[in-house]
């Protein structure tokens, strides 16, 4: 074993010598591609034999009946929402040479993950409704070792509550607001949950909500409700959720009845999943004959200007032809039909520089520009018609208040088809010789002829 370490020590001051003497020789300007080839045989080489020597020395352990002993006092800890510390020490009673230890963890409950870990604690994020199980080993920071001591383990109860009672379809968004504070901090996020009551929850069942971000807890204090006045809903107005974080954001609701245990429950949401990117700002648009100049400004963010992708749409709303162009920048020219109204809207998201991507926020406010005008053809269709009807109803009314039409075309008698339709009778009346002589003549018609009255002369 000794001979291995003194063979393998000189070999490798060998190789740092002869890179120093091909450094010094290259500088006397011998070829450079024999100090380059020299290193590539001799680095593979020398990784091979401490390889060799890694493998030999686990191998004299295992010859030398060398064992590990596991951790001992280990314990697991809720220390916040949705959050475990796992403890524990090494075993006393452990052989010490000069080797690496390291301890293997493995969570089984309530889902599997395994990692290593030199320290002798471990901090570890998850829902801790349905309890938590996890287990250590003390193993050889050598991974071609095949060592390894027993598994310890432990488990942490899940909270009492009766089943079917916790809240169900929890729901979690975030927006980042102005603050009041802009010397401080210029910019905070709001929260905003919803959830459903369990089926099995009792009609007088409360829930209370609770987030965890970082080292930060608040409790909810504006609810919404519903018919039985039950907590459905919260809001945050203000937090201390940072959008530019990468940790985690925790929510716990529990709750209280008079007939039942409440069952608590726990979800983890990632920021820039649920983060709610605000529209840009200040879309300004304005036209030039067939050229269309649309601007605008960053939104309400924590994050730079050069931070954010949007995308645009421009939709003719005269024919229903929709045009979206996705841009890293602010401003967009398009060319446009003259004769065309139009609307602009825009919306933003993270790129994936600045942060992982994300949904897409909501559009701005539609902006209309443009008016439908008809070519000169359909014009004309439409008021020649329109002009000439006119003229008309004037010309009748003016003939019918002067009875001009009356006087242009006056009524011309028609005479009488037949003589059997016209019935006349005369009477006389014979007085003295100085009285008036009265004929009285009455004219009696079928219909549709005029009737004519009696004549007195």
């Amino acid at each position: 074993m000794s001979w291995i370490l003194t063979t393998d020590l000189s070999f490798f001051l060998s190789f740092l010598l002869a890179l120093h003497n091909c450094s010094v020789d290259s500088s006397r300007k011998i070829h450079l591609s024999l100090c380059v080839l020299y290193w590539i045989i001799m680095v593979p080489t020398l990784l091979i034999l401490v390889g060799a020597l890694t493998t030999l020395q686990a191998d004299l352990l295992l010859n030398k009946n060398f064992s590990l002993l596991p951790p001992v006092n280990f314990t697991i800890k809720a220390i916040g929402l949705a959050q475990v510390l796992l403890h524990w020490h090494p075993n006393p009673d452990q052989e010490q040479r000069n080797i690496d230890l390291q301890y293997y963890v493995k969570i089984s409950a309530p889902q599997e993950d395994e990692y290593y870990t030199r320290k002798t604690e471990s901090k570890y994020v998850i829902p801790l409704h349905e309890g938590f199980e996890a287990s250590v080993r003390t193993t050889l920071r050598s991974s071609h070792s095949p060592l390894a001591s027993s598994w310890v383990s432990a488990e942490l109860k899940a909270p009492p509550g009766s089943s079917g009672t916790s809240v169900i379809n929890l729901t979690c968004t975030t927006n980042t607001v102005m603050s009041s504070h802009t010397n401080l901090r210029p910019y905070q996020v709001s929260l905003r949950c919803t959830w459903l009551v369990g089926k099995d929850a009792p009609e007088d069942t409360q829930y209370f909500l609770y987030y965890r971000f970082g080292v930060w807890t608040e409790e909810c204090k504006e609810y919404s409700r519903d018919a039985l006045n039950r907590n459905t809903a919260c809001w945050f107005p203000r937090t201390f959720i940072n959008s530019k974080g990468f940790e985690q954001l925790a929510v716990h609701i529990n709750g209280s009845s008079k007939h039942a245990a409440i069952k608590p429950f726990d979800q983890l949401f990632t920021p820039h999943v649920i983060d709610q990117v605000n529209p840009p700002m200040n879309v300004t648009v304005e036209t030039e004959e067939t050229s269309l100049y649309i601007q605008w400004e960053k939104p309400v963010s924590a994050f730079p200007g050069h931070c954010f992708n949007y995308e645009l749409k421009i939709c003719n709303t005269k024919n229903g032809y929709l045009q979206v162009e996705r841009l890293s920048t602010n401003k967009f020219i398009s060319k446009i039909d003259a004769v065309s109204p139009y609307s602009i809207q825009v919306r933003a998201a993270v790129s994936s520089s600045c942060r992982m991507s994300g949904s897409w926020g909501e559009w701005s406010q539609p902006i209309y520009v443009g008016k439908e005008k008809k070519p000169l053809a359909e014009w004309c269709l439409i008021v020649l018609p329109a002009t000439i009807c006119f003229i008309l109803l004037i010309f009748s009314l003016v003939c019918r208040m002067c009875h001009l039409w009356t006087k242009l075309f006056p009524p011309v008698p028609a005479p009488k088809s037949t003589i059997k339709d016209l019935i006349v009778e005369t009477e006389y009346e014979k007085a003295s010789s100085n009285e008036t002589r009265i004929e009285v003549v009455t004219c009696v018609e079928e219909a549709g002829f005029e009737v004519m009255g009696n004549s007195v002369f």
